[in-house]
Parts: structure tokens; sequence; C-alpha cells
């Protein structure tokens, strides 16, 4: 692997591979935690550049520019069942990698876990977060996740490394603007926290795949991975492939 992928601990009988992208402003660490209670799964987390041991790398603000280089960098699922997970942008990201990977003929993700995210294309904001000035882009991403930012008010220095990656990561998302392209052979879940919009979702994503769309809701907010990790780590256990007969496929 690369400096584009992160572990807790190595798995080299894990029956399958995760890999988890992080939310907008996201670091890895936080999804690596749930290794611990996914003992038969090899749990990777996707780390962009831009933050932590990457800081000093120019952060992507471009979708494709992105996606072409993580692919090109990252040879996922080489040795076992894989699947994907991303959070809010993160979904957007890891969508957009499936899609990539099938169009190189390479191996797609047995199954694909958007989480918080509505379906792709998204509605144009009526104002570029990311260009914002520091205050009130910390409102709006507060507004937007339910999330207190307070600590990045009363912290300097911890404040500019932050907003320097919340901003990079909400241009990807003012920016985005998908590909046309068939849906994937790979079915999706779509994960969502009671207190979310999430009604429509799992229509709006299962216009993305051939494979078949389920809708879990667990209760909590936006981030109901950290209000209700019990319930996240029993979605991921059903959902991630184990087996070879589940493997994800190029078609």
């Amino acid at each position: 692997m690369t400096g584009w992928t992160v572990r807790r601990r190595r798995r080299p009988d894990a029956a399958a591979s995760l890999y988890c992208f992080p939310h907008a402003g996201g670091l890895p660490g936080e999804y690596l935690r749930w290794s611990d209670e996914l003992p038969e799964v090899q749990v990777w987390g996707v780390h962009l550049p831009g933050r932590t041991t990457r800081r000093a790398e120019p952060p992507y603000t471009r979708m494709d520019e992105l996606v072409d280089a993580l692919v090109s960098a990252v040879d996922f699922g080489r040795d076992r069942p894989f699947a994907f997970f991303g959070h809010s942008l993160g979904a957007l990201v890891a969508f957009e990698v499936a899609k990539e990977l099938r169009a190189r003929g390479r191996e797609v993700p047995g199954r694909l876990l958007v989480s918080s995210c509505p379906a792709p294309p998204l509605p144009p904001a009526a104002r570029p977060v990311h260009g914002l000035p520091d205050d009130e882009l910390l409102e709006a991403i507060e507004r937007g996740t339910g999330e207190s930012l307070a600590h990045l008010r009363e912290d300097a220095g911890l404040r500019e490394h932050a907003l320097a990656s919340f901003r990079a990561d909400y241009a990807l998302l003012d920016r985005y603007r998908p590909r046309r392209a068939e849906p994937l052979g790979c079915p999706l879940t779509v994960l969502a926290g009671s207190e979310e919009p999430w009604a429509a979702w799992r229509d709006g994503w299962a216009a993305h795949t051939r494979a078949g769309t389920e809708l879990r809701v667990v209760p909590g907010g936006h981030f109901h991975f950290r209000e209700r990790k019990a319930d996240v780590l029993c979605v991921l256990r059903d959902s991630v492939p184990t087996t070879k007969g589940d493997r994800g496929w190029t078609a």
C-alpha cells in the first residue's frame, strides 16, 4: 500500500478488506478504531493529502483529479474481497472511485456503503461554502452537521490546519458534478441517522446500481457512527463481503 491508505493493525488472515473514506475535514484514524471490533476484516482508512502526516502535500479540490490519483496509487482488493464505506463527502469519493475502477477494467467493491449522503447529482449550493470567511465557514459546517466546532474557535493553531482541510474538502463538494455512467454492478447500502432527512436517499442511490439497494437507519444525527457505534458496526458486519463468491466484479 501507499501513503493513501493507513491501518491500525495488520490482519493478514482477514476474510475481507474495508476501505473507509472520511467525511469533509475528517481523518482516517476515527474509522480505524473499528478494527478492534471487526476481527475478520482488514480495516483501511483513506488518507488524503493536506492533513496529519500528509500536511505538506497540497490537498485536492477537484473530484476527478483526486479520484485519478487515488485509483492510480492504490491496489484495492488485490488479495481478498473488499467493500467501500464512505461518510458524507466520503460517500461521493467512494462512489466515484468505484466508477473509475470499473472504467479501468479493475475489480470493484463487493459492496458500496454510502453514509449520510444524498445521491448525486446534488443540487447546486446557493453560495459555495469553501470560499466563506473563517467564522462563516465554521457556522455553515455546524449547521450542516449539527456538530459544535467551538474547540476550533478557541485554538488558533488547530483552527488554521482544520480550516485548510475543510476548505479543500468543501471545494470538492461545491465543484462536484458527477460524470454520466452506467449503474454499477455492486449492491449499495445506504446508511443514515434517524434525525437526518433520509426519506428519499434510498431511491436516489438505487439509480446508481443494477445490484440492489438497501436502506439502514440507525438512531442519531449526521455523526451517528459516533453516537451509535454498535449499531453501525452491526451494519458493517452484515454488509462487508467475506467470501470469494461475494467479491466485486469488473462488469
